[in-house]
């Protein structure tokens, strides 16, 4: 094929195509690999700030990295707690002083994208406490990014017995 027969319809029309292409494959959830480790580095951020303010006894810093709406959901032994409102007095309730809230640790994530603007953590979970005793489980987390960053918009965390290592 001759250059001198490609003609301007023609380049306009697989500049147009290219332009749907990258349209429908964003649409489909498509991002760039370092736009995901991005969005991964900001979803383990907020799981990190969420740590350290629980080990420091500050449950209200640590529902930040929740969605404050009434759609919040909290699944858990207890059942499910529905609203932010809900999901606070649920913590509040179980957690009610430092010494219930001992030190966590978050370990073996695993993060999933479901599309541009939603994925899902799953982990574990250990309270190191001194006189009530360890506890630890699993969690999934939903999680949905916002204009102002990503939220845990639904719950669900499980307490889990793990083998103790032998002495």
């Amino acid at each position: 094929m001759a250059w001198s027969r490609i003609t301007g319809s023609s380049v306009a029309r697989v500049a147009l195509l290219a332009v749907c292409f990258t349209l429908f494959a964003r649409a489909l959830g498509g991002k760039s690999p370092d736009a995901r480790e991005a969005d991964r580095a900001a979803i383990n951020a907020v799981l990190k700030e969420q740590q350290t303010a629980w080990n420091r006894g500050d449950v209200e810093a640590f529902l930040t990295g929740y969605w404050h709406s009434p759609e919040l959901t909290f699944s858990g032994s207890n059942g499910v707690a529905r609203g932010w409102d809900g999901v606070v007095a649920r913590y509040k309730k179980n957690y009610p002083d430092r010494d219930s809230m001992g030190e966590l640790d978050f370990s073996d994530l695993e993060t999933r994208f479901l599309g541009p603007d939603a994925a899902l953590v799953l982990g574990q979970w250990h309270l190191k406490r001194e006189t009530a005793g360890d506890i630890g489980g699993v969690f999934t987390l939903v999680w949905q990014k916002f204009p102002g960053g990503w939220k845990i918009i639904h719950d669900h965390t499980s307490t889990v017995s793990f083998p103790q290592p032998n002495p």
